[in-house]
């Protein structure tokens, strides 16, 4: 076969979409090399994240070719990519964030859309307004003109159903994956110098995720107030609620308990992961929550949110508490950290959930939707 993704988020983004789209691409690609691999971005930039990319024959890079959509990069996305799919005769294209070029369905290439999660709809208010409608319109585009929708969890799935009015048959959940370096223990020396390197202490909770309010930072750093024996990394980068959240460090006398951090490469990431005494993803909603299956292969315990798609990452044992309530999300923090037969058991059972989630399995999982069309 000859397949095509939209490889925007692979080449632009370091965060959820696209770690998402590096890892569909790596992981379709390393397992059937047989097939060629059309990887369209809007500009081939360099990230080491696609080292993966390099003495691979069966991959391509396409990036806009007239002066027009060189300068106008989001309209060849949209308008011109068609044309240059059917160019390069594919067989089908995969949208991997929430859309597909227009038109695509009145050619002969087939095409699927990977939904994340519909938070613009569910959650309004965490958008501007011209970024949330323009966000719909695509996606519920893309949902009623693909071939196929991939969905990253029932959650998703659900949400498409329920949202988009589209039929279940037309929509198969095909869970996200991590990048392998989290997937094995790394050398202690290498995760010592690691914590050395970044002035760490010996102990410490672990926050993920980019901070904006929905992912909820303030409710740990509520927490931290009350467990001033307690230290926390967070690493993430954010804006207007980041500032929100150093006033309130600020004003309650925390510094010295967090650490931020940002900008890592995944081989640091895994080590900080992996050193945790456990990690806090306190968000609202997600469509899946990546880093929730990073600390589960680190061998780290994981605290997430009650409801929503967070047990499907989290598995059996992890802990799921309302994200607002600071006295419960305090509670398993210490409980956590000092009954060691729990810690013990939400580390094994962790073991075994993330192996549900293994480059090999999602990489089947993948093909047969692709086959089926």
């Amino acid at each position: 076969m000859k397949i095509g993704f939209d490889a925007k988020r692979a080449f632009f983004n370091n965060t959820g979409l696209g770690n998402y789209s590096r890892d569909t691409i790596r992981i379709v690609g390393s397992y059937f090399s047989q097939n060629e691999y059309h990887l369209y971005t809007p500009k081939n930039i360099q990230n080491n994240r696609l080292n993966f990319l390099k003495g691979q024959s069966q991959y391509h890079i396409h990036e806009p070719q007239t002066f027009v959509y060189k300068i106008f990069k989001s309209l060849w996305r949209t308008f011109g990519l068609k044309k240059d799919l059917e160019k390069d005769e594919l067989n089908l294209f995969h949208g991997l964030s929430h859309e597909i070029p227009l038109g695509i369905q009145n050619t002969k290439i087939k095409s699927i859309v990977s939904i994340h999660d519909l938070i613009a709809i569910r959650f309004p208010q965490y958008f501007k307004h011209f970024d949330r409608i323009s966000y719909i319109n695509k996606s519920k585009y893309a949902c009623q003109h693909a071939d196929k929708i991939i969905a990253v969890s029932q959650q998703t799935k659900k949400d498409i159903i329920r949202f988009f009015n589209v039929d279940e048959r037309k929509i198969e959940v095909v869970y996200q994956g991590c990048n392998t370096i989290f997937q094995s223990q790394l050398p202690n020396n290498y995760k010592n110098e690691i914590i050395t390197k970044y002035q760490l202490d010996s102990k410490y909770l672990l926050y993920v995720g980019t901070i904006e309010e929905r992912k909820n930072l303030l409710t740990v750093l509520k927490c931290l107030k009350e467990l001033p024996d307690y230290n926390l990394v967070v690493i993430g980068s954010g804006g207007k609620y980041k500032q929100k959240c150093l006033s309130y460090i600020k004003k309650n006398n925390l510094t010295s308990q967090i650490t931020f951090l940002s900008k890592l490469d995944l081989k640091e990431m895994a080590a900080i992961y992996q050193k945790a005494e456990l990690m806090i993803y306190p968000s609202f909603f997600e469509g899946f929550g990546i880093p929730i299956l990073e600390a589960l292969f680190s061998e780290t315990p994981v605290i997430t949110t009650l409801g929503g798609c967070f047990s499907e990452a989290g598995g059996p044992s992890s802990s799921y508490i309302n994200p607002s309530n600071v006295e419960e999300m305090k509670s398993e923090i210490v409980d956590i950290c000092t009954n060691q037969s729990r810690r013990k058991k939400m580390i094994e059972d962790g073991k075994i959930h993330a192996q549900k989630f293994t480059d090999d399995k999602i990489a089947k999982e993948l093909i047969k939707v692709y086959q089926s069309i």
